[in-house]
C-alpha cells in the first residue's frame, strides 16, 4: 500500500490520474476545480460540457465521478468527483465522500493506471470538516489498496488540511483494520 501526503499544487503533479473536487455541473468553479480547468485549458471544459446530464444542470451526482483527458495538465486523466456538501454529519455525507474515493480507485483500476492523486474533497467550500473529512479518505482509501495497490498521493493546498489527513494515516498505521 502506497499512500503518500503531500503539500503542493495538485496541478503540477505527474501522476496518470488527479482527482477534482468538482461540482455537480462539473463546468468548474472555486478552489481546487477552478485551478484545475485553469491549468487543463479550455479543452477540459468543453469535454466536460458533452458529458450528458443525469438532471438539468447536473453531470455528475455527489458520490459519483467521471472521467475525461488532462490535456494541458501534466496527469494524463481527471477524475471529477462531486463530493457532498457537509450538513451536520447526518445527511449521509460520509458515505458520499467515501464513494468519491472508491469510485475513483474502481476508475483508476478499470483503466489499468498505477498513480492518482487526490485533493481533500468537499473540505473547501463544501465545508467539511478536515479531521473528519480525512478518517473518511484514508479509510476508503486503505480498502481500495487492498484490493488493488497503486500509488496514491493525498495532495493538500495547505498546512491545516495537510495535518488532517497526517493524524488520520498515523491513526490507521497504529490501528489497522
Amino acid at each position: 500500500m502506497s499512500i503518500t501526503l503531500i503539500q503542493a499544487d495538485i496541478t503540477t503533479l505527474e501522476v496518470d490520474v488527479i482527482v477534482n473536487a468538482a461540482n455537480p455541473s462539473l463546468l468548474g468553479g472555486g478552489g481546487v476545480d477552478g485551478a484545475i480547468h485553469r491549468a487543463a485549458g479550455a479543452r477540459l471544459l468543453q469535454a466536460c460540457r458533452v458529458l450528458p446530464e443525469i438532471a438539468p444542470g447536473v453531470r455528475c451526482a455527489s458520490g459519483d465521478v467521471r472521467l475525461t483527458p488532462g490535456f494541458d495538465l501534466p496527469a494524463r486523466y481527471v477524475i471529477h468527483a462531486v463530493g457532498p456538501i457537509w450538513q451536520g454529519g447526518t445527511r449521509d455525507e460520509a458515505r458520499l465522500l467515501a464513494s468519491c474515493y472508491t469510485r475513483a480507485m474502481q476508475l483508476l483500476a478499470q483503466r489499468q493506471l498505477r498513480s492518482i492523486a487526490f485533493p481533500a474533497i468537499s473540505c473547501g467550500v463544501y465545508g467539511y470538516p478536515a479531521p473528519l473529512a480525512a478518517a473518511v479518505a484514508v479509510a476508503a482509501l486503505r480498502e481500495a489498496l487492498a484490493n488493488r495497490p497503486a500509488d496514491v498521493v493525498l495532495c493538500s493546498f495547505n498546512a491545516t488540511v495537510r495535518q488532517a489527513f497526517q493524524a488520520a494515516l498515523d491513526s490507521a498505521s497504529t490501528h489497522p483494520h
